[in-house]
């Protein structure tokens, strides 16, 4: 094993690098969760330097933030459906439509929650015309708030990078 793998603030600086990492892909997978994940990577490189660099301030941002990514989390896709009336066997639908995706890469991640709201739509509704718009307000709830979501994880390593070295 080489030597600087030896020294803990590498090996401390290294886990949170790769925390911040998934945290950014998890902005974008609904089975990662991508801002909490940053916020941990981030809480890791504060300690380790004795919450020197990084302050009460910068942090209290980053707790902000990741407030406001988690509630587009439960609210975006779920909203876009709802606007229209969808059933709740739509949302769920839609819900386990994004989780199963996962397994599918990007065509699965874009696909599964369309599908899956149609699903839970005909179950509960038998009209095909009906569960086709929910089926695209599901999707379009999801793109949009895993956009933000995204916007979000990066305005925190923005707000992070800012805080450690200008301030």
């Amino acid at each position: 094993m080489p030597e600087f793998f030896s020294d803990p603030a590498t090996l401390y600086t290294i886990a949170a690098v790769l925390l911040m990492g998934l945290g950014v892909a998890g902005a974008v997978l609904p089975v990662l969760p991508g801002s909490p994940l940053i916020l941990g990577g981030m809480l890791l490189l504060a300690w380790q330097n004795d919450f020197e660099r990084v302050g009460w301030i910068g942090l209290t941002i980053q707790l902000l933030l990741v407030a406001a990514s988690q509630l587009i989390d439960y609210v975006a896709g779920a909203a876009g459906a709802k606007m229209i009336g969808a059933s709740r066997q739509a949302i769920y639908g839609a819900l386990i439509g994004s989780l199963i995706g996962i397994f599918f890469g990007l065509p699965g991640l874009l696909l599964g929650p369309f599908l899956g709201a149609l699903l839970g739509e005909l179950l509960a509704h038998p009209d095909l015309l009906r569960a086709g718009k929910v089926g695209v307000a599901s999707w379009l709830g999801f793109i949009v708030g895993s956009l933000l979501k995204l916007v979000i994880a990066l305005l925190m390593l923005v707000v992070f990078a800012i805080d450690w070295w200008l301030i």
